[in-house]
């Protein structure tokens, strides 16, 4: 199981270093640029914004650039647990889409969050803790396939699907106490 979990958080890093990094460097002019749907609506909210983006991507890019460097020197120190080869088979696509798409899995969740009616900071359960995986997935299927077909086998998506919600509510809660997130989900 301690495998499971390793591989996973492994292979979601730079997806999950990329939203609390947007949150905590973003700030500034919004995305939508302040622009209202034609429901009268805000599109995303001023929560989501083009240095939070950009910022937020940059950072997951480099952890993942960082594990790829890094995956020869730490793989004999984790082969009781982890394939010493499933840690270096390395994407440089994957260093692009998965903090990407996780950013962009946020933003489409706050689009439809918007036009449910939720404010911004709102909570909306599992959608708030799966949205960017789902972004980080979808992007790396469509751009990266067979990188993510041999990455992202079942065992891996459940254990993914499982830890995620876990670690979001301590990231959240953590920006929280530290000012940078209004709500501690």
């Amino acid at each position: 199981m301690l495998d499971l979990i390793i591989l996973a958080m492994w292979l979601m890093m730079p997806a999950y270093i990329a939203n609390p990094a947007a949150a905590l460097l973003g700030g500034g002019r919004p995305i939508d640029m302040g622009k209202y749907f034609t429901d009268n609506k805000r599109i995303l909210g001023d929560g989501k914004t083009i240095r939070g983006f950009i910022l937020g991507s940059l950072c997951g890019a480099i952890v993942g650039l960082l594990q790829i460097w890094i995956a020869p020197y730490i793989a004999p120190y984790l082969a009781a647990y982890v394939s010493a080869d499933m840690l270096m088979h390395a994407s440089y696509m994957a260093l692009f889409t998965m903090p990407v798409g996780a950013l962009l899995g946020d933003m489409v969740k706050s689009f439809f969050k918007r036009r449910l009616g939720f404010e911004q900071g709102a909570m909306m359960p599992i959608a708030d803790q799966l949205d960017f995986v789902a972004g980080a997935w979808a992007l790396t299927l469509l751009l990266d396939t067979s990188w993510f077909f041999s990455n992202f086998t079942l065992a891996i998506v459940v254990t993914v699907l499982i830890i995620t919600p876990l670690l979001h509510l301590a990231t959240n809660i953590i920006g929280f106490k530290i000012g940078k997130k209004n709500v501690p989900w």
